[in-house]
């Protein structure tokens, strides 16, 4: 499946003040912002550091249309390579105006799996065009790194605990019915240090690492950046836990940081 992106990918879904609709402006997030993760799998019931994942924006222009190019890299460490073998790279160019995708590429190589897909969205026609065909898209359809910066501007502050927020995503060429399920707020420590933080739970789609439903958990920073702060999920060779370590640029001050370690 798509292990390290994937893993952060579904989730930095939430938590910002915008409308709940198809398309709305970026409250979230600005350009030249990078933040990365260490992700830890859990061997022998030990925890090792196995790799990271890092996501940086940019801005762009495609045409005379402003646009946010976002990069997703994953990758083990050489040295746990064995235990599942990850070099991941997705870069999705998203309307600057309406956080919609117009350009994905995913280059991905995860446990002897290979894939290069690249596809433009004609948002206009409903058209998904990739490296294999051309595909019929709902209005709006969002790509799986396009998904957590269009996330992070939903605003849940009306949300009760159970509350689900829907989209679509396109993915190997194929719409999947997403959804977020709102958990409440919980103060978590992780190995950066201690956050207020929002809790929730997306859906994962079945592949050769995650296992199909709701078994993965995101803490997000409770504040106006919605940072995902730590992931806990079981996959198909045991379970990983992701910590954010790094993070430069945020738009807004890190006011969930309670204390570092």
């Amino acid at each position: 499946m798509r292990l390290l992106i994937s893993i952060i990918l579904l989730l930095i879904s939430t938590w910002c003040k915008a409308q709940e609709s198809c398309t709305f402006p970026n409250i979230c997030f600005k350009e030249n912002e990078s933040v990365l993760y260490h992700v830890y799998y859990n061997v022998s019931f030990i925890w090792v550091n196995a790799g990271e994942v890092s996501f940086t924006t940019a801005k762009e222009k495609i045409g005379n249309k402003d646009v946010f190019h976002i990069i997703g890299d994953g990758k083990t460490y050489p040295s746990y390579d064995w235990i599942f073998k990850v070099r991941d790279r997705y870069e999705s160019f998203i309307d600057a105006n309406e956080l919609i995708p117009i350009k994905f590429i995913r280059n991905v190589n995860e446990g002897g799996y290979q894939i290069y897909n690249h596809v433009l969205f004609n948002n206009a026609e409903n058209k998904a065009t990739s490296t294999s065909g051309i595909f019929k898209v709902p209005k709006c359809v969002q790509d799986v790194l396009s998904s957590i910066y269009y996330a992070r501007n939903i605003d849940f502050s009306n949300k009760k605990k159970g509350d689900k927020v829907f989209f679509n995503m396109f993915l190997d060429d194929k719409v999947y019915p997403i959804y977020l399920t709102y958990l409440g707020k919980e103060k978590i420590k992780t190995r950066y240090g201690t956050f207020n933080s929002i809790k929730f739970s997306p859906t994962l789609i079945a592949g050769t690492i995650f296992k199909e439903g709701d078994a993965m958990t995101v803490w997000v920073s409770d504040d106006a950046n919605h940072v995902p702060v730590r992931i806990n999920s079981p996959i198909s060779v045991g379970s990983i836990k992701v910590d954010l370590m790094k993070f430069t640029n945020l738009k807004y001050p890190f006011a969930s940081l309670i204390s570092k370690n």
